[in-house]
């Protein structure tokens, strides 16, 4: 089983960006799902995340900005990030608790930078 994070880059504040993170090979299910981010000289944060129940949770810092959700048929959790603000700059890191082939994991995706700059 692999994770792929894509959608991230460069948005002047107020911007918005969409973060996927894709899980691929023999999976059986796949349950909580979470966004963390790790900005410099800082330490890795919960951001958002979504259970097989389709229930969230989020950081205080991004409640009201952020949104996460999941398409199960695609094996595939968002992140939509609205209103980004400077602070918002980190790696972002998914997440997945996940019954495969290989039996019962919690696997990471390798990332995708969001900066928020003008």
């Amino acid at each position: 089983v692999q994770l792929q994070a894509s959608g991230g880059g460069l948005v002047q504040p107020g911007g918005s960006l969409r973060l996927s993170c894709a899980a691929s090979g023999s999976i059986f299910s796949i349950n909580t799902v979470g966004w963390y981010r790790q900005a410099p000289g800082k330490q890795r944060e919960l951001v958002a995340r979504i259970t097989s129940g389709f229930s969230t949770n989020y950081a205080d810092s991004v409640t009201g900005r952020f949104t996460i959700s999941r398409d199960d048929a695609k094996n595939t959790a968002y992140l939509q990030m609205n209103s980004l603000k400077p602070e918002d700059t980190a790696f972002y890191y998914c997440c997945a608790d996940i019954n495969g082939g290989a039996g019962h994991y919690v696997y990471w995706g390798q990332g995708t930078q969001v900066t928020v700059s003008s």
